[in-house]
């Protein structure tokens, strides 16, 4: 997992509970915090620093992972090169058809090791949208988080069913729909 994903984790532990949290976060996963933005690790420290903070925090694992994903929305879109952004895509549906088709392929190419979520398109249509997320790090509540990241900044509202396809979460089916306002 790229290096980007573990700060920006860290800057939000620190933001939302303070440096003393995090410190006792990381001292409970046996890690000492040293992450660059460009570097690759792996995802069980990230998934241990998670379920540490819900320890400490009281705060359910997929709730702190959902609020991780809207917090990073914004962040890592601006990471991306400008002719990647936002720019190509009006609504919530384009973007997220736009990161599976160009940005995790931009992703591959500059970091051969990397191993992005896939996004298996369904159905689409004005008010739906359905794709089964696949990846092996089981953290479909990122993309929740993500997804409702990218509605709020296209001023959408949303309403997102997620439904497990596999026992270890490897696979989730998003159900989306848009709201009328």
């Amino acid at each position: 997992m790229k290096g980007i994903i573990f700060t920006e984790f860290l800057e939000l532990v620190e933001d939302k509970f303070g440096l003393e949290l995090l410190d006792e976060v990381l001292e409970m996963s046996d890690d000492e915090g040293v992450y660059t933005s460009v570097g690759s690790y792996d995802h069980h420290d990230l998934v241990k620093l998670i379920i540490n903070l819900s320890k400490k925090t009281k705060v359910d694992p997929e709730a702190l992972q959902r609020v991780f994903g809207q917090s990073v929305f914004k962040n890592l879109l601006a990471s991306v090169p400008n002719k990647a952004s936002l720019n190509h895509s009006y609504n919530t549906f384009q973007f997220i058809q736009h990161v599976e088709r160009y940005i995790h392929v931009e992703v591959k190419k500059l970091y051969p090791d990397a191993q992005p979520p896939e996004f298996d398109f369904i159905t689409q249509n004005e008010a739906n949208l359905v794709f089964d997320y696949k990846s092996a790090r089981c953290m479909s509540h990122v993309c929740l988080g993500l997804i409702e990241g990218c509605a709020e900044y296209h001023n959408e509202t949303i309403s997102v069913e997620m439904a497990p396809q596999t026992a270890d979460g490897s696979v989730v089916r998003f159900n989306l729909k848009i709201e009328q306002q």
